[in-house]
């Protein structure tokens, strides 16, 4: 058999109840030989015993960690188990269309991009709605009186466009930066800027690898004829106490945090004006959800902003309960 040029390496996103199906669907739709890290994260017992007894049956490297990772630190011991010329970073909740992979390596060898992004689509039905297809990512100095500010700017390219609609508009090129929803990278990269930053737990991580690969002279291509969809949906139970960790005020004030002192952005308005948005990510997935179910349905406003504080504190209560099931936790 062929050797294999790729590493996928798998690590969770936000939740576990997802993991059956889009591991078949990686298996399904992969057809030139790859291999495969699984980093589980401290899954649920059931599927746990799933990842198990898949791993035998298909021979691929599982990796379980006790406690709850950040994706970044979840990425980095994915990481240290490649020796191919290639990986690929895929979230656990994504559903791929077939030849994804081939179309990802073809551009890579034909441009010699360090990095190459498929064409990313998010929510169900899958493969409609646009959620990647390019973009840009810079930082911008701008002079403001006597002082000096440093922005970055972001703008993705068809954002929430049905796909059918742009699909034309499409092709092969260069861009500022990929989404570790799924991103194939050249191993060697991570010789010259060492791994990942684990500080970011849950923002940025996407945009701070994107400058970094471009400060060091590499490109970041994005091939629209490899096509995923990310799959946003219910959380069960026993997701529940990963997804308030992974979303929690304290990670996201602490991520946006760092990334604004690492490239030197402390009055970017834009990321900090984004400590008023904290916990946006549970209001979408658990609050919203609630109070249409108790609204018979309908969006209520007035009662989602007297819930906001009573979840938010559930939110802190989650972390200190969990806090010592975190990787590096004190």
């Amino acid at each position: 058999m062929e050797s294999p040029q790729v590493t996928i390496v798998v690590v969770p996103r936000e939740r576990f109840s997802y993991t059956r199906k889009a591991l078949e669907s990686l298996y399904e739709n992969t057809h030139i030989p790859f291999s495969l890290v699984y980093v589980d994260g401290n899954s649920p017992s059931q599927v746990r015993r799933y990842l198990q007894t898949q791993a035998k049956e298909k021979k691929f490297t599982l990796v379980r960690s006790e406690r709850y990772l950040a994706p970044n630190q979840a990425r980095n011991i994915g990481l240290s188990y490649v020796r191919t010329k290639y990986l690929v970073f895929v979230d656990n909740d994504v559903i791929f269309t077939p030849g994804w992979l081939k179309k990802l390596v073809d551009c890579a060898e034909e441009t010699e991009a360090t990095i190459v992004a498929p064409l990313i689509c998010i929510g169900q039905p899958v493969h409609q709605t646009v959620h990647f297809a390019g973009g840009k990512a810079r930082i911008v100095v701008e002079t403001q009186g006597e002082e000096t500010i440093r922005k970055v700017q972001e703008e993705h390219y068809h954002l929430n466009s049905p796909l059918a609609e742009v699909h034309k508009y499409l092709k092969r090129e260069r861009c500022e930066f990929a989404e570790f929803h799924c991103m194939l990278v050249r191993q060697n990269i991570f010789e010259q800027i060492g791994l990942l930053d684990d500080r970011l737990l849950n923002t940025k991580e996407n945009i701070d690898l994107s400058l970094t690969v471009t400060q060091m002279g590499g490109t970041i291509y994005c091939e629209p004829s490899s096509v995923v969809t990310y799959v946003t949906g219910k959380i069960e139970w026993s997701d529940l106490p990963f997804f308030c960790l992974r979303w929690s005020d304290e990670w996201e004030r602490s991520s946006l945090q760092h990334f604004c002192e690492k490239w030197n952005l402390i009055k970017q308005d834009q990321y900090l004006q984004k400590e008023k948005r904290l916990g946006n990510r549970r209001y979408q997935a658990l609050l919203r959800p609630l109070v249409r179910d108790l609204s018979f349905g309908k969006t209520n406003t007035w009662l989602e902003n007297r819930l906001k504080p009573l979840e938010r504190s559930l939110n802190q209560y989650f972390i200190r309960r969990h806090k010592d099931n975190l990787i590096g936790a004190k």
